[in-house]
Protein backbone atom coordinates (compact mmCIF):
# COMPACT_ATOMS: atom_id res chain seq x y z
CA UNK A 1 0.00 0.00 0.00
CA UNK A 2 0.88 3.54 -0.38
CA UNK A 3 0.98 5.67 2.23
CA UNK A 4 -0.70 8.96 0.90
CA UNK A 5 1.78 11.65 1.41
CA UNK A 6 0.83 15.12 2.50
CA UNK A 7 0.25 18.26 0.37
CA UNK A 8 3.79 19.85 1.52
CA UNK A 9 3.23 24.09 1.74
CA UNK A 10 4.01 26.19 -1.42
CA UNK A 11 7.25 27.65 -1.78
CA UNK A 12 7.85 30.84 -1.51
CA UNK A 13 9.86 32.01 -4.47
CA UNK A 14 11.34 35.24 -4.75
CA UNK A 15 11.00 37.53 -7.79
CA UNK A 16 14.08 39.77 -8.27
CA UNK A 17 12.01 41.86 -10.32
CA UNK A 18 9.78 42.81 -7.52
CA UNK A 19 12.56 43.13 -5.19
CA UNK A 20 14.33 45.74 -6.95
CA UNK A 21 10.96 47.43 -7.95
CA UNK A 22 10.48 48.29 -4.44
CA UNK A 23 14.09 48.46 -3.04
CA UNK A 24 14.36 51.60 -6.24
CA UNK A 25 11.25 52.97 -5.05
CA UNK A 26 12.28 53.51 -1.36
CA UNK A 27 15.84 54.59 -2.81
CA UNK A 28 14.05 57.33 -5.16
CA UNK A 29 12.03 58.70 -1.65
CA UNK A 30 14.89 59.08 -0.06
CA UNK A 31 16.52 60.66 -2.51
CA UNK A 32 13.62 62.69 -3.60
CA UNK A 33 13.19 63.94 0.29
CA UNK A 34 17.22 64.47 0.28
CA UNK A 35 16.67 66.92 -2.98
CA UNK A 36 14.34 68.83 -1.07
CA UNK A 37 15.89 69.47 1.84
CA UNK A 38 19.19 70.65 0.30
CA UNK A 39 16.74 73.07 -1.97
CA UNK A 40 15.13 74.81 1.33
CA UNK A 41 18.82 74.90 2.14
CA UNK A 42 19.86 76.38 -0.78
CA UNK A 43 16.84 78.68 -1.09
CA UNK A 44 18.05 80.68 2.28
CA UNK A 45 16.20 82.05 5.67
CA UNK A 46 12.90 84.04 5.11
CA UNK A 47 13.89 87.74 5.77
CA UNK A 48 12.88 88.93 9.32
CA UNK A 49 10.85 91.73 9.55
CA UNK A 50 12.40 94.95 10.57
CA UNK A 51 11.15 94.45 14.12
CA UNK A 52 12.69 90.75 14.42
CA UNK A 53 15.52 91.97 12.99
CA UNK A 54 15.71 95.32 16.10
CA UNK A 55 14.54 92.65 18.91
CA UNK A 56 18.07 91.27 18.00
CA UNK A 57 19.98 94.63 18.42
CA UNK A 58 21.42 94.76 22.26
CA UNK A 59 22.25 98.68 21.47
CA UNK A 60 21.43 101.73 18.85
CA UNK A 61 24.23 104.51 17.74
CA UNK A 62 22.42 107.83 17.38
CA UNK A 63 24.39 109.89 15.08
CA UNK A 64 23.79 113.46 15.48
CA UNK A 65 23.95 116.22 12.69
CA UNK A 66 23.50 120.16 12.80
CA UNK A 67 20.07 121.02 10.73
CA UNK A 68 22.37 123.89 8.81
CA UNK A 69 25.88 122.45 7.86
CA UNK A 70 24.60 118.73 7.90
CA UNK A 71 28.15 118.46 10.05
CA UNK A 72 28.11 115.39 12.62
CA UNK A 73 28.09 117.16 16.31
CA UNK A 74 28.41 114.05 18.32
CA UNK A 75 27.94 109.85 17.98
CA UNK A 76 25.87 109.17 21.07
CA UNK A 77 26.73 105.54 21.59
CA UNK A 78 24.97 102.38 23.36
CA UNK A 79 21.53 103.49 23.43
CA UNK A 80 19.01 100.79 24.42
CA UNK A 81 16.22 99.75 22.56
CA UNK A 82 13.83 100.86 25.32
CA UNK A 83 15.04 104.27 25.13
CA UNK A 84 13.00 107.01 24.35
CA UNK A 85 14.14 110.46 22.27
CA UNK A 86 13.88 111.89 25.61
CA UNK A 87 16.74 109.45 26.92
CA UNK A 88 19.12 110.32 23.98
CA UNK A 89 18.41 113.82 24.94
CA UNK A 90 19.96 113.44 28.28
CA UNK A 91 22.54 111.79 27.12
CA UNK A 92 23.67 114.37 24.29
CA UNK A 93 23.69 117.08 26.89
CA UNK A 94 26.30 114.81 28.94
CA UNK A 95 28.17 114.80 25.61
CA UNK A 96 27.41 118.45 24.72
CA UNK A 97 26.94 120.82 28.67
CA UNK A 98 25.91 123.47 27.09
CA UNK A 99 22.05 122.15 25.41
CA UNK A 100 20.32 121.15 28.10
CA UNK A 101 17.73 118.76 26.77
CA UNK A 102 14.67 121.71 26.52
CA UNK A 103 16.40 123.57 24.59
CA UNK A 104 17.30 120.51 21.94
CA UNK A 105 15.05 119.54 18.50
CA UNK A 106 15.37 116.48 17.08
CA UNK A 107 14.00 115.44 13.75
CA UNK A 108 14.53 112.63 11.58
CA UNK A 109 14.74 114.58 8.51
CA UNK A 110 15.75 118.07 7.69
CA UNK A 111 13.23 120.30 7.96
CA UNK A 112 11.03 118.13 9.45
CA UNK A 113 8.70 117.81 12.35
CA UNK A 114 10.59 117.70 16.19
CA UNK A 115 10.39 114.21 17.51
CA UNK A 116 8.29 113.92 20.94
CA UNK A 117 10.49 113.11 23.85
CA UNK A 118 8.05 110.14 24.40
CA UNK A 119 8.74 108.50 21.21
CA UNK A 120 10.72 105.12 21.35
CA UNK A 121 14.10 105.28 19.51
CA UNK A 122 13.16 101.86 18.39
CA UNK A 123 10.62 102.92 15.88
CA UNK A 124 12.65 105.16 14.32
CA UNK A 125 15.61 102.82 13.21
CA UNK A 126 15.86 100.82 10.16
CA UNK A 127 19.86 99.60 11.01
CA UNK A 128 21.76 99.80 14.08
CA UNK A 129 22.49 103.47 13.29
CA UNK A 130 20.80 106.47 13.73
CA UNK A 131 20.53 109.42 11.98
CA UNK A 132 18.83 112.76 13.74
CA UNK A 133 19.24 116.28 12.95
CA UNK A 134 19.84 118.61 15.79
CA UNK A 135 17.76 122.08 16.21
CA UNK A 136 19.36 124.47 18.99
CA UNK A 137 15.37 125.85 20.00
CA UNK A 138 16.53 128.72 21.86
CA UNK A 139 16.28 129.41 25.77
CA UNK A 140 13.12 127.72 27.11
CA UNK A 141 11.01 128.11 30.37
CA UNK A 142 8.00 125.59 31.43
CA UNK A 143 4.36 126.22 30.91
CA UNK A 144 3.79 126.49 34.32
CA UNK A 145 6.08 129.06 34.63
CA UNK A 146 5.20 130.88 31.33
CA UNK A 147 1.34 131.27 32.79
CA UNK A 148 2.14 132.14 36.36
CA UNK A 149 4.34 135.24 34.75
CA UNK A 150 1.56 136.02 32.78
CA UNK A 151 -1.04 136.28 35.78
CA UNK A 152 0.41 137.82 38.12
CA UNK A 153 1.93 140.70 36.72
CA UNK A 154 -1.30 141.91 35.52
CA UNK A 155 -3.07 141.09 39.09
CA UNK A 156 -0.30 143.37 40.89
CA UNK A 157 -0.16 146.13 37.73
CA UNK A 158 -3.86 146.79 38.68
CA UNK A 159 -3.98 146.95 41.90
CA UNK A 160 -0.89 149.52 41.68
CA UNK A 161 -3.31 152.02 39.63
CA UNK A 162 -5.59 151.11 42.15
CA UNK A 163 -4.30 152.61 44.98
CA UNK A 164 -3.15 155.26 43.05
CA UNK A 165 0.36 156.00 44.11
CA UNK A 166 1.59 159.23 43.81
CA UNK A 167 3.78 158.76 41.00
CA UNK A 168 1.33 157.64 38.86
CA UNK A 169 -1.50 160.10 39.86
CA UNK A 170 -1.70 164.03 41.14
CA UNK A 171 -2.61 162.83 44.88
CA UNK A 172 -4.19 166.49 45.43
CA UNK A 173 -6.84 165.15 42.68
CA UNK A 174 -6.87 162.09 43.85
CA UNK A 175 -8.20 162.99 47.68
CA UNK A 176 -10.51 165.15 46.84
CA UNK A 177 -12.38 163.17 44.21
CA UNK A 178 -14.83 160.34 45.22
CA UNK A 179 -14.38 156.97 43.93
CA UNK A 180 -17.91 155.34 42.50
CA UNK A 181 -18.58 151.54 43.47
CA UNK A 182 -17.99 150.93 39.49
CA UNK A 183 -14.09 151.57 40.34
CA UNK A 184 -14.42 148.35 43.08
CA UNK A 185 -16.54 146.24 41.14
CA UNK A 186 -14.09 146.18 37.98
CA UNK A 187 -11.10 145.89 40.12
CA UNK A 188 -12.69 142.92 42.22
CA UNK A 189 -13.65 141.50 38.66
CA UNK A 190 -10.26 142.09 37.51
CA UNK A 191 -8.42 140.61 40.10
CA UNK A 192 -11.36 137.40 40.17
CA UNK A 193 -10.31 137.28 36.58
CA UNK A 194 -6.85 136.61 36.81
CA UNK A 195 -6.91 135.01 40.70
CA UNK A 196 -9.55 132.11 38.39
CA UNK A 197 -6.84 131.61 35.61
CA UNK A 198 -3.77 131.02 38.32
CA UNK A 199 -5.37 127.97 40.59
CA UNK A 200 -6.18 127.19 36.73
CA UNK A 201 -2.82 127.20 35.85
CA UNK A 202 -1.86 125.47 39.27
CA UNK A 203 -4.53 122.87 39.42
CA UNK A 204 -6.68 122.17 36.46
CA UNK A 205 -4.39 122.34 33.45
CA UNK A 206 -2.62 119.55 32.10
CA UNK A 207 0.24 120.77 29.72
CA UNK A 208 1.11 118.40 27.19
CA UNK A 209 4.88 119.71 26.10
CA UNK A 210 7.33 120.67 29.03
CA UNK A 211 8.25 123.62 27.66
CA UNK A 212 8.13 126.58 25.31
CA UNK A 213 10.58 129.40 23.96
CA UNK A 214 11.73 132.06 26.08
CA UNK A 215 10.24 135.00 23.45
CA UNK A 216 7.21 133.49 23.37
CA UNK A 217 6.54 134.31 27.38
CA UNK A 218 7.95 137.60 26.85
CA UNK A 219 5.69 138.59 24.13
CA UNK A 220 2.98 137.13 26.24
CA UNK A 221 3.71 139.37 29.29
CA UNK A 222 3.94 142.56 26.68
CA UNK A 223 0.18 141.73 25.63
CA UNK A 224 -0.93 141.33 28.70
CA UNK A 225 0.81 143.64 30.96
CA UNK A 226 0.92 146.63 28.90
CA UNK A 227 -2.85 146.56 27.88
CA UNK A 228 -3.80 146.06 31.50
CA UNK A 229 -1.75 149.46 32.48
CA UNK A 230 -3.54 151.30 29.70
CA UNK A 231 -6.97 149.89 31.16
CA UNK A 232 -6.30 150.43 34.70
CA UNK A 233 -4.87 153.95 34.38
CA UNK A 234 -7.94 155.15 33.04
CA UNK A 235 -10.45 153.42 35.36
CA UNK A 236 -8.77 154.19 37.64
CA UNK A 237 -8.08 158.02 36.80
CA UNK A 238 -9.72 160.41 39.75
CA UNK A 239 -11.89 161.83 36.83
CA UNK A 240 -12.94 158.63 35.98
CA UNK A 241 -17.09 159.33 35.53
CA UNK A 242 -19.58 156.31 35.53
CA UNK A 243 -21.34 154.60 33.02
CA UNK A 244 -24.08 156.67 31.44
CA UNK A 245 -27.07 154.08 32.31
CA UNK A 246 -26.00 153.85 35.92
CA UNK A 247 -26.39 150.97 38.05
CA UNK A 248 -28.75 148.81 35.97
CA UNK A 249 -26.11 148.99 33.27
CA UNK A 250 -22.88 148.01 36.08
CA UNK A 251 -25.20 145.43 37.35
CA UNK A 252 -26.18 143.34 33.82
CA UNK A 253 -22.63 143.75 32.81
CA UNK A 254 -21.19 142.14 36.37
CA UNK A 255 -23.69 139.42 36.11
CA UNK A 256 -22.56 138.89 32.11
CA UNK A 257 -18.94 139.00 33.12
CA UNK A 258 -19.37 135.00 34.22
CA UNK A 259 -19.94 134.03 30.45
CA UNK A 260 -17.73 136.37 28.10
CA UNK A 261 -15.75 138.37 30.36
CA UNK A 262 -13.77 140.86 28.54
CA UNK A 263 -16.49 142.05 26.54
CA UNK A 264 -18.75 142.47 29.41
CA UNK A 265 -16.28 144.52 30.93
CA UNK A 266 -15.91 146.98 28.15
CA UNK A 267 -19.48 147.51 29.11
CA UNK A 268 -19.06 147.95 32.63
CA UNK A 269 -16.67 150.12 32.67
CA UNK A 270 -17.79 152.74 29.99
CA UNK A 271 -17.22 155.94 30.87
CA UNK A 272 -18.88 159.33 29.85
CA UNK A 273 -17.32 162.61 30.73
CA UNK A 274 -19.67 165.39 32.94
CA UNK A 275 -20.74 168.68 31.11
CA UNK A 276 -19.08 170.90 33.76
CA UNK A 277 -17.13 173.00 31.65
CA UNK A 278 -13.38 172.99 33.40
CA UNK A 279 -13.99 169.25 32.23
CA UNK A 280 -14.97 169.31 28.72
CA UNK A 281 -11.22 169.23 27.52
CA UNK A 282 -11.27 165.45 29.15
CA UNK A 283 -13.32 164.49 26.80
CA UNK A 284 -11.45 162.36 24.37
CA UNK A 285 -9.62 161.00 27.20
CA UNK A 286 -12.29 159.63 29.16
CA UNK A 287 -13.42 158.29 25.94
CA UNK A 288 -10.34 156.22 25.83
CA UNK A 289 -10.91 154.41 28.41
CA UNK A 290 -14.11 152.40 26.76
CA UNK A 291 -11.74 152.32 23.65
CA UNK A 292 -8.63 150.21 24.63
CA UNK A 293 -11.05 147.55 26.96
CA UNK A 294 -12.72 147.10 23.77
CA UNK A 295 -9.50 147.05 21.94
CA UNK A 296 -8.33 144.64 24.24
CA UNK A 297 -11.50 142.36 24.30
CA UNK A 298 -11.47 142.41 20.47
CA UNK A 299 -7.83 141.06 20.32
CA UNK A 300 -8.71 138.65 22.87
CA UNK A 301 -11.50 136.98 21.01
CA UNK A 302 -9.55 137.01 17.65
CA UNK A 303 -6.38 135.00 19.82
CA UNK A 304 -8.74 132.84 21.95
CA UNK A 305 -10.76 131.78 18.66
CA UNK A 306 -7.42 130.21 17.38
CA UNK A 307 -6.17 128.76 20.30
CA UNK A 308 -9.56 127.22 20.47
CA UNK A 309 -10.13 126.13 16.81
CA UNK A 310 -6.32 124.35 17.14
CA UNK A 311 -7.17 122.89 20.50
CA UNK A 312 -10.39 121.56 19.03
CA UNK A 313 -9.33 119.95 16.24
CA UNK A 314 -6.96 118.08 18.05
CA UNK A 315 -9.45 116.78 20.52
CA UNK A 316 -11.42 115.45 18.09
CA UNK A 317 -8.55 113.49 15.91
CA UNK A 318 -7.65 112.11 19.38
CA UNK A 319 -10.92 110.97 20.50
CA UNK A 320 -13.48 111.34 17.75
CA UNK A 321 -11.39 111.15 14.50
CA UNK A 322 -14.73 110.06 12.64
CA UNK A 323 -16.24 113.83 13.64
CA UNK A 324 -15.99 116.65 11.43
CA UNK A 325 -18.40 119.06 13.31
CA UNK A 326 -16.93 122.70 14.04
CA UNK A 327 -17.48 124.06 17.73
CA UNK A 328 -18.87 127.28 17.92
CA UNK A 329 -16.82 130.43 19.07
CA UNK A 330 -19.57 132.70 20.38
CA UNK A 331 -23.39 130.92 19.90
CA UNK A 332 -25.14 131.75 16.99
CA UNK A 333 -22.97 134.69 16.01
CA UNK A 334 -19.27 132.88 15.67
Amino acid sequence: MHQRQKPSAPERTSDPAADGGALSMSHNDSRSLLNFSQLVLSAGQIKPSPALKHSKITYFEVEILDMQSKKQICIVDKVPPASTVLDVKHKFHKACPQWYPSRVGLQLERNGPFLKDSINIQSLAVSSIITLYFTDLGQQVGWTTFFLTEYTGPLLIYLLFYIRLSTIYDQVESRKNFRHPVVHLACFCHCLHYIRHLLETLFVHKFSEGHTPLKNMIKGCAFYWGFTSWIAYYINHPRYTPPSFGHRQVSYAALAFLAGSWISFTVMTQTLPETDMERRHMILFFKSSSLVVGIFAFLMVIQMSLWAQKKHKLYLKRFYPEVRRKAAMIPIIF
